[in-house]
């Protein structure tokens, strides 16, 4: 089976990606997903808010240690400032461990720092850019497009500083998704990854404390996704990525039917090690052999919105259709 593919107009020898994680940052475990058949890796995320952290804490260190003896911080200047040298050194030798594409995610704050950390990452050798859309409001008074706005001119302002393919990851928390997926896909964006996974803050009762934990997704989480990749399906240029809660073959042939060219990995390689990749795949050829596909062109967007023939399908995500067959329900969780 054929399961080559084409993503940011780089060619790959299947479908599936592992997403940005901490896994890339070991070059062992690097080449063990290479090894176990990934497409193509995207490295762990360059969040600038992470070096303004390393910079105060780092400066916090230094002025303490001035107190005691001056001695101690005298080979330093005030205020001093780390940048992400560090990080570009590690993605540039894990560019350098692997023959697959790596692909860089970057998170930024401000406009000249998302063209700066572009560039940076470019030079260091990634392949394509994934620009890590998180934007958590915290004033009352900021009106949702202006959100938007700011992101769309971000795309213009990297797309127009680099020479490498831009795509970007976003969550679902728009008023209109499909509004904003068209208004980036007018600014050139090269692809769309649904959606990403958020982390949030937790409550320890016991200590009465805020916690973050690292909580993986679960296996339904790819629904929301798969809706949305079947609306885009030949509706926009940029290509479509889906994520969230992918972790077998079925769940990959499922998005590709609805009509994604690739689909990114994370938790389930957690849960289950890199060798989950080459038995994902492993089913997908037979899956695909069953069907008497010989590649993912034949049934790429087969079960989109454009080529389904129920005119309600992927209307309000197949509420109504629940709503008036209650008995499917009580049939599989009897009370």
């Amino acid at each position: 089976m054929n399961l080559s593919t084409k993503y940011l107009g780089i060619e790959l020898k299947n479908p599936i990606i592992v997403g940005a994680s901490n896994l890339a940052t070991d070059i062992k475990t690097l080449k063990k997903l290479e090894e176990a058949g990934a497409g193509a890796i995207v490295y762990k995320s360059l969040f600038e808010e992470q070096i303004h952290l390393e910079n105060l804490q780092f400066n916090q260190t230094i002025d303490g240690s001035k107190e005691r003896h001056a001695e101690m911080a005298s080979g330093f200047g005030h205020n001093v400032e780390v940048g992400p040298e560090e990080f570009l050194l590690n993605f540039s030798d894990a560019k350098k461990a692997v023959n697959i594409p790596l692909i860089a995610s970057l998170n930024a704050i401000y406009d000249d720092t998302w063209e700066e950390y572009a560039k940076k990452l470019e030079d260091a050798g990634a392949d394509a850019l994934e620009l890590n859309f998180y934007n958590n409001p915290k004033d009352p008074e900021l009106e949702g497009r202006a959100i938007l706005f700011s992101e769309l001119d971000t795309i213009e302002q990297v797309k127009a500083s680099v020479n490498i393919p831009v795509s970007v990851k976003l969550s679902s928390f728009y008023t209109n998704p499909l509004y904003t997926f068209n208004e980036m896909d007018k600014k050139g964006i090269d692809g769309l990854i649904l959606f990403n996974r958020l982390f949030h803050a937790d409550i320890n009762i016991n200590t009465e404390e805020l916690t973050s934990n690292y909580n993986l997704s679960a296996e339904n989480d790819s629904r929301l996704s798969l809706r949305y990749v079947g609306l885009l399906y030949d509706n926009i240029n940029a290509n479509i990525c889906a994520s969230r809660g992918i972790f077998t073959a079925d769940d990959v042939i499922k998005m590709i039917l609805a009509g994604a060219d690739v689909v990114q990995v994370v938790s389930t390689i957690y849960r289950n090690g890199p060798q989950q990749i080459t038995k994902m795949l492993e089913d997908m050829e037979v899956w695909m052999a069953e069907k008497k596909y010989k590649s993912l062109d034949d049934f790429r967007g087969n079960l989109s919105k454009k080529n389904v023939k129920d005119p309600y399908a992927y209307r309000r995500a197949q509420y109504v259709d629940i709503l008036l067959n209650p008995a499917k329900i009580i049939k599989d969780y009897p009370i």
